[in-house]
């Protein structure tokens, strides 16, 4: 995805309440109202009047005071918790978790299973996460070599990254960066991001010229869009 335009943070009164919410100008033609547990945000064109923005989200008011509502009365998610037979998402199948004390901090793979060896330099949780960094680039790099030729582009650069909120981005150089927590979704979800980030090397722009690039890629990206959705909030406990 193309690098993010900063952000104003702003105030609105709906009703008799007061609504933040964050306005992001960019390269769209619409205006776009999207509400999670960062709150009310707001997508507009360049040349939008804010009188105009304004106006819209409050004749969505209502939708906005109860979505609101709605995200403030979900419970967090809880932290995973690593044990011996603790089990994790993985790629759209499961994996149980082996703990054993023996030998030096380490981890193996093996068929449904991730043997965990935390020793003094590395926790279970760090060991874990290291894990699946390791995991997630091994399957990434595969992923952007498998789609990236019937693209027409040369393989990017890969980098993982952590963010909490964005699952992944191209740059203008043209490397691409993908959340390691993509590894507990379902690779077919992954292979939408990945997608998505290769047709950004095609159009750097949320456009109809740039979702018709990801369409020649993954036909049923709509539905794979979704279920990124959805798996979205329950990765944010990992």
């Amino acid at each position: 995805m193309p690098p993010a335009a900063p952000e104003a943070a702003r105030r609105i009164v709906i009703g008799d309440q007061t609504v933040a919410y964050l306005l992001r100008r960019s390269a769209r033609r619409t205006i776009g109202l999207s509400i999670d547990h960062r709150g009310l945000r707001v997508g507009a064109p360049p040349r939008a009047r804010l009188g105009d923005i304004e106006n819209l989200i409050r004749e969505h008011g209502q939708w906005v005071l109860d979505k609101l509502a709605a995200w403030r009365q979900r419970p967090a998610p809880t932290k995973l918790e690593i044990a011996d037979g603790t089990v994790i998402p993985l790629l759209g199948g499961e994996c149980v978790i082996a703990l054993t004390p023996l030998g030096r901090a380490r981890w193996q793979f093996g068929p449904q299973t991730l043997y965990l060896h935390p020793g003094a330099t590395a926790s279970a949780a760090q060991l874990l996460e290291k894990a699946l960094r390791d995991k997630a680039r091994t399957v990434f790099a595969e992923r952007l070599a498998l789609y990236a030729p019937r693209l027409g582009v040369a393989v990017p650069p890969l980098r993982l990254s952590s963010a909490r909120t964005r699952w992944g981005s191209c740059s203008h150089h043209g490397g691409i960066s993908l959340n390691w927590r993509l590894v507990f979704m379902p690779l077919p979800v992954v292979d939408y991001v990945v997608c998505h980030e290769l047709a950004h090397l095609k159009e750097m722009n949320h456009s109809p010229r740039f979702w018709s690039v990801v369409e020649q890629l993954c036909p049923d990206w709509r539905a794979r869009r979704l279920e990124l959705r959805q798996h979205g909030r329950l990765v944010a406990s990992y």
